[in-house]
């Protein structure tokens, strides 16, 4: 069977995390920019092979000062690991029991700081249409979460009333559009 190139469509596509703040509302943010492919087997997606990078100089939190903490030593370390990147490894249907066509589970490699680790992530697809121009386009949702402290992500600052003013678990909230590839 033929090999499919996909291509991320950003204008269609966000990538967005959100973390706990004082420890009872969430701060969200986006990466600005970012590049992503898929390998399939023709249309299908079993066993895919997905490619994800984003630029850290991107993230953008709507707080300048925030963002450039984040960008800093502290945190990310964007000067001296510019991009945090996922490669995936199987992109299988999902183990359930009682699951719906649309459900998958993508597991893959993702490398913040220098630092891999396998990660697993519930994968809802959208399926494939050809929108009004003739381009034939793949939707997939992702959420899942991670914990920062495992990429060696540690700043904090304790607060006066108990508690840490940033929280471990990162929630994510992936949107994905794919344009197939001529």
């Amino acid at each position: 069977m033929a090999t499919t190139k996909w291509s991320i469509d950003p204008t269609h596509s966000e990538i967005g995390f959100k973390v706990k703040h004082m420890m009872f509302t969430n701060v969200s943010g986006k990466f600005g920019t970012y590049d992503a492919t898929i390998t399939t087997e023709g249309d299908n997606f079993e066993n895919a092979q997905i490619e994800f990078s984003g630029d850290i100089a991107s993230i953008d939190t709507a707080n300048a000062d925030r963002d450039a903490h984040l960008r800093s030593g502290d945190f990310f370390d964007a000067e001296n690991h510019p991009k945090l990147t996922f490669k995936g490894s199987s992109f299988k249907g999902s183990s359930f029991k009682k699951v719906n066509n649309g459900e998958y589970q993508l597991t893959g490699d993702l490398e913040i700081k220098g630092i891999s680790k396998t990660v697993t992530f519930p994968v809802e697809f959208s399926g494939i249409m050809t929108d009004p121009w003739g381009n034939t386009k793949v939707g997939l949702n992702i959420e899942g979460k991670i914990n920062r402290k495992d990429w060696g992500l540690n700043w904090n600052s304790a607060l006066e009333t108990g508690g840490v003013l940033v929280g471990e678990e990162v929630r994510l909230n992936i949107e994905l559009q794919f344009a197939k590839q001529a």
